[in-house]
C-alpha cells in the first residue's frame, strides 16, 4: 500500500491486491507422477516420505504421492515422518534412516536438502526429489518434482515490464500446463512401460484431469470428496487430512 507504483509477486503467499499477486505451483499434480513411479519401482509397496510441517501445502504432496502410487500399485502404503524444518539436514537423515528401518524401499520428500536421496543411496533403495532434479546429489534419485517458475514469471515480468499487469483477487494458481511445477524423469529403474504410464497421466494432467477427484475419503473413512466432484483450492490449501494408506502425525 506505501509503494502503489511497485508490483510485489508473493510466491506461496495468501494475500492479494492491486499491486501483490500471490502465486502459487499445483505441486501434488508433479508429486503425484512421481508417486506412481515411486510405486511402481517399489518391491515391497512400502514407501516413506520425509516432509518439513504438517500443513495444506504440504500435505497434499503426502497425499497425491499415495494416490500416485496406488495408481499402479493399489496395495501401496506411505510412512510420512515430519522433520519441523524445511531445511535440516540433520533431521532428514534421521528421519529417512528411521523409514528405512521399518521396511520402505522407495523414500520422496517435501524437504530443501537433497538429504533423503543420499540416505536412499547409501541404503541400496530408490527415492524421488522435490525442488529440483536431485539425481545431480544421488543415483538413487528416478524422479524429481521440479519448479518451472520461469513459465510464469516470464511472461508476468514483460507484463509488469510493459504496464500491462493484471491483478488477481484469488492470486495465481499454477499447474503443469500454467508454469507451476513439472517432472524430472526418469532413473534407470525406471521401466519404458512405466514410464508410458506415467507420461500418460501427465498428458491428463495437463488436460484438466484432478488428483483430488471422488469419491475420496481419508483415512478415517470420512468422505472428503463426493462421486463426481473435485476437491477446490480453499480445501485443497487448508487440507489438514490424510488419504488411507498414510501413517504419519
Amino acid at each position: 500500500e506505501r509503494h502503489p507504483d511497485v508490483v510485489f509477486l508473493n510466491p506461496a503467499g495468501t494475500t492479494n491486491g492491486p499491486n501483490l499477486k500471490s502465486f502459487y505451483g499445483r505441486t501434488y499434480e508433479s508429486q503425484y507422477l512421481c508417486g506412481m513411479i515411486a510405486g511402481g519401482i517399489s518391491k515391497s509397496g512400502k514407501l516413506g516420505f520425509v516432509a518439513a510441517n504438517p500443513f495444506g501445502l504440504v500435505n497434499w504432496t503426502v497425499n497425491a504421492y499415495l494416490l500416485g502410487a496406488q495408481k499402479v500399485n493399489p496395495n501401496a502404503s506411505l510412512t510420512v515422518v515430519f522433520t519441523g524444518a524445511w531445511g535440516d539436514p540433520v533431521k532428514e537423515r534421521a528421519a529417512a534412516e528411521a523409514l528405512v528401518e521399518q521396511g520402505i524401499d522407495v523414500i520422496g520428500q517435501h524437504v530443501d536438502t537433497p538429504t533423503p536421496q543420499i540416505v536412499a543411496q547409501e541404503k541400496g533403495i530408490y527415492g524421488t526429489g522435490h525442488h529440483r532434479d536431485l539425481s545431480e546429489f544421488s543415483t538413487a534419485t528416478q524422479c524429481s518434482s521440479v519448479w518451472r517458475w520461469e513459465k510464469f514469471l516470464q511472461p508476468e515480468i514483460e507484463k509488469i515490464s510493459s504496464g500491462n499487469f493484471e491483478p488477481a483477487p484469488y492470486g495465481a494458481f499454477l499447474s503443469i500446463a500454467d508454469g507451476g511445477t513439472d517432472i524430472a524423469c526418469c532413473g534407470d529403474a525406471v521401466s519404458d512401460d512405466l514410464k508410458a504410464k506415467v507420461m500418460a497421466e501427465r498428458d491428463a494432467l495437463i488436460a484438466g484431469k484432478h488428483v483430488f477427484a471422488g469419491p475420496l475419503s481419508d483415512r478415517d473413512g470420512t468422505s472428503r470428496v463426493a462421486a463426481g466432484e473435485v476437491l477446490g483450492d480453499g480445501d485443497l490449501w487448508g487440507m489438514d487430512w490424510f488419504v488411507n494408506g498414510v501413517t504419519g502425525q
